[in-house]
């Protein structure tokens, strides 16, 4: 290491000989020596396969079709709450995607589900799916009993 001398005065800093980032750090240049399996990480149960270690959610959103008219593809608005960063009020948010519709069975006004899936074009991911029926059952209502109805005597009709 050189050290380095200014105006007379004696400073110890060392002086860098050989430029960052040549491949010795682990975190530059996207080194994964750390991630190989090795003896260690055999005993941990991690696998040289990558596809154990993988886990990925299916995309799924739901919107109502708003444009029908081109073959094999309907435009989807789906709408999302998202917290307004100044006012912190729920705002609603919209979003229009093209979907893949294979029997043109979606018409204006329906809802759909979208399933994200390959690229099938340019504008294309999602395939739209019909919505499954809800498991909810409407809430039974009961008949008023009696003991809803009091009745009010007035002075009038006690004699």
């Amino acid at each position: 290491m050189a050290m380095a001398m200014t105006m007379g005065l004696s400073l110890k800093m060392p002086v860098p000989t050989r430029s960052i980032g040549t491949g010795h750090c682990s975190f530059l240049r996207g080194s994964t020596h750390f991630f190989t399996p090795n003896s260690t990480t055999a005993n941990i149960g991690w696998s040289s396969n990558p596809s154990h270690l993988a886990v990925r959610a299916m995309k799924k959103l739901q919107g109502k079709v708003v444009c029908s008219t081109n073959d094999k593809t309907v435009k989807v608005e789906v709408v999302r709450l998202a917290i307004h960063p100044k006012y912190k009020k729920r705002v609603r948010k919209r979003k229009k995607y093209q979907a893949h519709d294979p029997d043109n069975k979606f018409k204006v006004g329906d809802l759909v589900e979208l399933e994200k899936c390959r690229p099938i074009s340019k504008t294309k991911a999602f395939l739209a799916l019909p919505v499954p029926p809800r498991a909810n059952t409407p809430p039974t209502t009961r008949p008023p009993s009696e003991e809803y109805f009091l009745r009010l005597e007035s002075s009038a009709t006690r004699s």
